[in-house]
């Protein structure tokens, strides 16, 4: 069985991500295979705090050159947008980078 750690890799944290902090929306890395409801409970269990909505996307590999001739990709992952409610805290990972 995995734990939620397992679930939740990464926060990622850019403009964007920083600007939506006030609208209570946080960005994440998840597992592939990881389903909405498996994100949403392992955000609560994980932070305690309530999440309201969870959208998920696929963000596929972009393709790179290492020299002339071999071509490879980077890696494809999955990006979760978690929407809290008003009444719950802040995640404090996101509090000091601002």
């Amino acid at each position: 069985m995995r734990t939620a750690y397992d679930i939740i890799i990464r926060p990622i944290i850019t403009e964007q991500s920083m600007e939506d902090m006030d609208i209570k929306k946080y960005v994440f890395e998840v597992a592939k295979d990881a389903t909405k409801v498996e994100i949403a409970s392992a955000i609560e269990e994980i932070f305690d705090v309530r999440v309201i909505k969870v959208n998920t996307l696929n963000v596929n590999g972009k393709e790179k050159r290492t020299g002339a001739y071999p071509k490879g990709f980077t890696r494809s992952w999955k990006k979760a947008v978690v929407k809290l409610s008003e009444d719950s805290k802040n995640i404090e990972i996101f509090e000091n980078m601002a």
